[in-house]
């Protein structure tokens, strides 16, 4: 039930956060240096100046100045802090409007008609650590939902307006915008009586094989979404050109932020994913021992799913061992949980990437069969394949990338009793605990503090 309590104490505590950041944390860290300056830069109305390691758009800066101009402050750096958390602030109010038609149900009466999970889900432990360092994870992931929110409600040039202003956070926004346009188009040709009917049966009781013959009506209807698809073609263009313009996506240092084929990326999600969000699973019908034996079915059931799983296992490890790739950065720098999850467990043995191939095609059957118990089939892969352009061209294991997918992933699951919403609250508050008193109390000498 919406009740504003929860969201007091969220925002209350929030401020609390960013006081003791800010008193232990004076000085800009990790990536701040190079954010903070140019956010300095543009409230000096120095708007020529561009620090050419920076690699994402100046949406953060900007926003900024908006903060900056309204509530009359200076830009200090506890003060450019304030724009991730307002982000922050703003995330369960979104989350609660887009979560809302996932779910199949009226949009929220008043602005802070907030149930308990949109308050945990915007607990989530990457949004919520970024949301004290002035870092552009936050507002971008705010700016996405906006889109989407704005998508499902019909106002399409709007949405189109604000997904391109998700791209000044980040480039691959882009490839969230068009998600938008796609997951809000299925929702019409689902319910509307105006366009042609398309197959789009439940997730469980569909099977590979039956892909064509849902994707074949899906052509009778593309005459229909022209017309809605133009703002998005129009932002989609405008993106384009500005990759002509620029020369790439990336800005700046290009030389560390190279495409590839990172397929492990892909992996490393799934894996991150099943990490944070395993008290979901725990709503499955019979919990955790009743998806275990659905997963069973599903992956080693019958002579042909023992073969099947078997070839992608195999693929999987092909892929493990072709497109793995080991960062500089990943290496280098021991600031991060990754470098240690990296040495000690992905590289503490040549065997142990090909040994975790299993568990992850493990962790993604249960992921399928926990969001397509309630979704539609084509809804339910819709997702996993606008992530495949986000994860695949990047080179480096970094949480924060898994970010979006994620928050868009945890929203599709409906029908979640209060005691699971619960534990996750506590499994991301216990997160959250731990990762904010070793940034702020267990810095080492030489090294620096540890974080996400």
């Amino acid at each position: 039930m919406p009740n504003p309590l929860h969201y007091t104490v969220f925002c209350v505590v929030n401020v609390i956060v960013l006081k003791y950041v800010n008193s232990i944390v004076k000085e800009p860290y990790m990536d701040e240096p190079f954010h903070i300056p140019q956010a300095q830069a543009y409230c000096r109305g120095e708007w020529l100046i561009w620090d050419p390691k920076i690699t994402t758009p100046p949406g953060l800066y900007v926003l900024s100045i908006l903060v900056k101009n309204i509530f009359m402050l200076k830009c200090t750096v506890s003060m450019l802090r304030l724009t991730p958390l307002l982000s922050l602030f703003a995330l369960p109010i979104v989350l609660s409007r887009v979560t809302s038609f996932y779910h199949r149900l009226p949009p929220p009466q008043s602005l802070l008609s907030l149930t308990l999970q949109d308050t945990v889900i915007a607990t989530f432990p990457i949004a919520w650590f970024f949301g004290f360092l002035y870092y552009t994870d936050v507002p971008s992931l705010v700016f996405v939902l906006l889109t989407l929110m704005a998508a499902f409600n019909g106002s399409h040039y709007f949405a189109a307006l604000l997904g391109l202003l998700s791209c000044l956070f980040r480039q691959t926004n882009i490839i969230w915008v068009m998600y938008a346009f796609i997951v809000s188009q299925l929702y019409n040709l689902r319910f509307s009586s105006t366009y042609p009917k398309i197959l789009d049966p439940p997730a469980l009781s569909t099977s590979l094989f039956d892909l064509p013959k849902i994707l074949v009506p899906l052509l009778k209807v593309l005459p229909f979404l022209l017309i809605p698809s133009l703002p998005y073609l129009l932002c989609l263009f405008t993106f384009a050109g500005f990759v002509v313009w620029n020369g790439g996506i990336v800005l700046g240092d290009k030389s560390n932020h190279t495409l590839v084929f990172h397929i492990p990326q892909l992996y490393y999600f799934i894996s991150a994913a099943t990490f944070f969000g395993w008290p979901l699973f725990l709503g499955f019908e019979g919990g955790l021992i009743g998806l275990a034996r659905v997963i069973k079915y599903r992956m080693i059931g019958t002579r042909s799913r023992i073969l099947t799983t078997l070839v992608v296992t195999l693929l999987m490890c092909w892929s493990i061992h072709k497109f793995t790739i080991d960062h500089p950065f990943l290496l280098s720098d021991n600031r991060h949980y990754t470098f240690y999850l990296w040495r000690r467990i992905f590289r503490a043995h040549a065997l142990v990437p090909y040994v975790l191939a299993p568990f992850y095609l493990i962790a993604g059957w249960g992921w399928f069969l926990l969001i397509g118990k309630d979704q539609t089939y084509l809804q339910t892969i819709i997702l996993p394949l606008a992530t495949l352009p986000v994860l695949l061209p990047t080179p480096l294991l970094e949480p924060r990338y898994f970010l979006i997918p994620y928050i868009l992933l945890r929203i599709q699951i409906i029908d979640l009793p209060t005691w699971i919403v619960g534990i996750e609250w506590i499994w991301y508050t216990f997160i959250n605990l731990i990762s904010m008193y070793v940034f702020l109390y267990k810095e080492r000498a030489g090294i620096g503090r540890f974080m996400w």
